[in-house]
């Protein structure tokens, strides 16, 4: 089993940023990939972004060139630094790890709302 707890997550104004953190423990060697997914009010849950093991970044097309992933293997910790933040990103950020056999874990969420 793996655990992940958030932090980081508050009110902001637009153009402002936030760094939002998850902390891994538990099975940590079982983890490949680790992530960030959000869910705003009434829409589905979307990838923002993922890194690999190895390094390899995805980042949706909505956030390249505002937000980074980086990851800190000896920390088990993800990061994602958020920057010229938008109103629409305002939502609950969720922090994910993929196991290698592919089993998914969730946090349990970090609120972040983007003032206009």
């Amino acid at each position: 089993q793996v655990q992940l707890v958030e932090s980081g997550g508050g009110l902001v104004q637009a153009g402002g940023s936030l760094r939002l953190s998850c902390a891994a423990s538990g099975s940590i060697f079982s983890i490949n990939a680790m992530g960030w997914y959000r869910q705003a009010p009434g829409k589905q849950r979307e990838l923002v972004a993922s890194i690999l093991r190895s390094g390899t970044t995805n980042l949706a097309d909505s956030v390249k060139g505002r937000f980074t992933i980086s990851r800190d293997n000896a920390k088990n910790t993800v990061y994602l630094q958020m920057n010229s933040l938008k109103a629409e990103d305002t939502a609950v950020y969720y922090c994910n790890a993929v196991s290698w056999a592919r089993t998914d874990y969730w946090g349990e969420g970090t609120l972040v709302t983007v003032s206009s």
